[in-house]
């Protein structure tokens, strides 16, 4: 397990079958429509040797933990393990206001087509999704937040946390006061634990925040 820096991402953990990174905020995990550099080419470049694969995405505007595979069955199992919610996701989030100390989040999202936007939707329509969060740091203004996703859903965390009146720091996609400069958001994939699909051994892994601003200033009270 390593913390070397190796361009614009650092590596977390690597062995034979799999590769994580700490994805720095603003750059996509795959090729999109913008044409944008994405985090797979110069990972794949560090990594020639290997046929990488991308199992999972965070946002262009989240930092934080991305699995990248190095072979087809790791791929294909950790495919099976995210889509079968046997990962456990924990991610960091700086948020508008000021919630209880801990508490659950219901509600049923569908993605808004053209918008590239999460909707809430009624009874019936969508798909059922939780999310738990815990208070770790109250701000004056600001509120650091661990939480836990569980569904799954596209932006499941930005659309329900700005459902519940707490937009994530930065996005004005879903109702922050002001944008960032770098057009990133407070939010990072903070822990990602899972059996190792090959090996079998249980895995926990961490990635710090990102090394500025308002992360600074309510991590320091963790």
């Amino acid at each position: 397990m390593s913390s070397t820096e190796r361009g614009p991402w650092h590596l977390v953990f690597r062995d034979e079958h799999l590769l994580v990174v700490n994805k720095p905020p603003g750059i996509p995990v795959q090729p999109d429509r913008t044409g944008d550099a994405c985090l797979l080419q110069p990972v794949q470049n560090d990594f020639p040797e290997y046929a990488m694969g991308s199992p999972h995405r965070i946002d262009r505007p989240v930092s934080g933990l991305v699995v990248f595979t190095l072979d087809a069955a790791a791929l294909r199992d950790m495919d099976s393990l995210f889509r079968e919610q046997q990962v456990m996701k924990k991610y960091l989030a700086v948020v508008e206001g000021r919630p209880g100390e801990q508490g659950s989040l219901v509600h049923r999202l569908a993605h808004a087509g053209g918008s590239r936007k999460a909707a809430v939707t009624g009874p019936g329509q969508g798909k059922q999704v939780q999310l738990h969060y815990r208070m770790v740091k109250a701000g004056e203004r600001y509120t650091l937040l661990e939480v836990e996703p569980q569904g799954g859903a596209y932006h499941q965390i930005r659309a329900q946390l700005a459902a519940a009146g707490l937009p994530i720091k930065g996005d004005v996609k879903y109702g922050a006061r002001r944008g960032e400069k770098d057009r990133s958001i407070a939010l990072h994939a903070w822990r990602l634990q899972f059996r190792h699909p090959a090996t079998g051994d249980q895995l926990c892994l961490e990635a710090p925040v990102p090394a500025n601003g308002i992360w600074m200033a309510l991590q320091a009270a963790r």
